[in-house]
């Protein structure tokens, strides 16, 4: 099966606008983890990612008289950029249809390729269908950002390059993978290639679609996916795509956002580049891998895939990296409430640095402290954890509390005895004009908002933390609301970070 693509691969005729991308060494990277750290820079292609090759390579295949018609696509990105780059290239006609949550850096970026953007519903999937609605009564041609084999042997082109800059040994590459295009040109040419060469999937994990697929034997549809890292949200995998990733793929590694965060920060360290986080998957993901087997002294590769980043999103990813990085705990103590407890807390912490403390008296005999301390390790941390507890001090490790990191840091101020009945809940609301009013509309006075905690963070949802003051009777209704109103959600009334600071 890989020899198709191998073929289609060493075909591509890309290279009039594709450039071919050099490989640093993460020099600062390598001697931490005492391991060759090598980056393909795909951020340096001319619009910040690797989405151009697949998409100039697919638009080279079509005839005259689909070219003729005009080009079509729904993306919120990078595939955007890389097929309005390739339209005007080639004199083609080119609409991007994008979720009208898309960033307005984004927008103006396709924009300026000369491509027409239409705006149209919040999400990737709503765009989409607008896309294919396109297609249908304007005869124009759907290019689909990873399931096409066009496409996906755009992407290999990588992997070419990668085997020809890189003579001597190679253990391992890492390949971030959300649709799959990527990952399946470039696992198709490396296993027929060098099948020595481990080929190594890396997914955020809460949109792991390529995982799911591989434990149950076929594609699945994710209920739902996280959105951090935007580029690679994608919740089902593509259907070619996964046809070639379950031959090819020797393991697939997830990631979650603060190790993403944290491999953001140390390919900055290395090249002074500010990757996307979708971007960061192969190095997060190489550096788990690493902490995982122990190896050393080997060459392990990552594709830094892009660089397409709000710049306003940089303060979130700044304040998870410490988390990512296992430099900062975040607890939830107790101490008493009485003159000179703050004092002797500080002292039990054996001189480490406080990055963090939040509190409001609440209580007249306890006091609740949100308090950071930064730390070495995981296992500094358990350690500081033990010792804390051994001296008398009740807490709570909140170092992986998502509520907490997200919202409460941000919210501590005590509790209302008047919330009565209160229910709370964590979602993502479309970053849009208007978006508080539609679920200010929907709610309808039915209940009343007794919490309220939304902070920008720069991508195209925003988190939000509501108390509601529901009755007993009601809380199913709750769920069939925000079923209905669209929006991702967890009840969180449980989570100790509420319990502890709001409740």
């Amino acid at each position: 099966m890989p020899e198709s693509y191998v073929k289609r691969i060493l075909n591509a005729r890309i290279y009039d606008l594709v450039v071919e991308t050099p490989i640093d060494e993460a020099a600062q990277l390598s001697s931490r983890i005492g391991n060759q750290v090598l980056l393909k820079r795909e951020d340096l292609q001319p619009v910040f990612s690797f989405k151009l090759r697949g998409a100039y390579n697919k638009m080279l295949s079509l005839s005259k008289e689909q070219l003729a018609k005009g080009v079509v696509a729904a993306s919120a990105g990078n595939h955007a950029q890389g097929l309005a780059m390739s339209a005007k290239k080639m004199g083609v006609k080119a609409t991007i249809v994008m979720p009208s949550t898309t960033p307005q850096i984004k927008v103006n970026a396709v924009k300026a390729h000369g491509a027409k953007v239409v705006l149209r519903g919040d999400t990737y999937d709503e765009a989409s269908d607008y896309a294919q609605k396109l297609v249908v009564e304007k005869g124009m041609t759907y290019i689909h950002p990873f399931d096409d084999p066009d496409v996906i042997a755009g992407q290999g082109t990588i992997a070419m390059e990668i085997l020809r800059q890189v003579s001597g040994p190679l253990d391992a590459v890492f390949i971030p993978v959300g649709g799959g295009g990527l990952c399946a040109g470039m696992a198709a040419y490396i296993k027929y290639v060098r099948p020595e060469v481990k080929v190594m999937a890396v997914e955020p994990d809460d949109a792991a679609c390529l995982a799911a697929a591989m434990e149950a034997g076929r594609r699945v549809r994710l209920k739902q996916v996280g959105i951090f890292a935007d580029g690679t949200a994608v919740a089902q995998i593509g259907k070619e795509p996964f046809r070639v990733l379950k031959h090819t793929v020797d393991e697939v590694v997830t990631v979650t956002a603060d190790e993403i965060s944290a491999a953001i920060k140390d390919i900055f360290d290395d090249t002074r580049s500010i990757c996307e986080p979708s971007g960061a998957l192969g190095v997060a993901g190489l550096k788990k891998y690493v902490e995982r087997t122990g190896v050393k002294g080997q060459v392990l590769l990552a594709v830094d895939s892009g660089a397409n980043i709000n710049f306003d999103r940089l303060r979130y990813i700044s304040e998870r990296t410490e988390i990512g990085e296992r430099r900062e705990a975040i607890l939830a103590v107790t101490i008493p409430e009485q003159p000179g407890s703050f004092k002797k807390f500080c002292a039990a912490l054996s001189k480490r640095n406080i990055t963090e403390f939040n509190y409001r008296m609440g209580d007249p005999s306890q006091a609740h402290i949100f308090v950071g301390v930064q730390v070495m390790s995981d296992e500094d941390r358990l350690a500081l954890v033990s010792d804390l507890q051994g001296k008398g001090y009740p807490l709570v490790d909140m170092t992986d509390n998502e509520i907490a990191k997200l919202h409460i840091r941000h919210m501590v101020g005590g509790r209302a005895e008047e919330a009565t009945d209160e229910v709370v809940y964590r979602f993502e609301f479309p970053e849009r004009p208007g978006a508080l009013m539609q679920f200010l509309n929907k709610l309808g006075g039915r209940w009343n908002i007794s919490m309220f905690h939304y902070r920008n963070h720069g991508s195209a949802y925003g988190r939000v933390l509501a108390g509601l003051q529901v009755p007993v009777s009601e809380h199913k209704k709750v769920a069939e609301f925000l079923d209905d109103l669209g929006y991702s959600w967890v009840e969180e009334t449980d989570n100790p970070a509420y319990q502890v600071f709001l409740n």
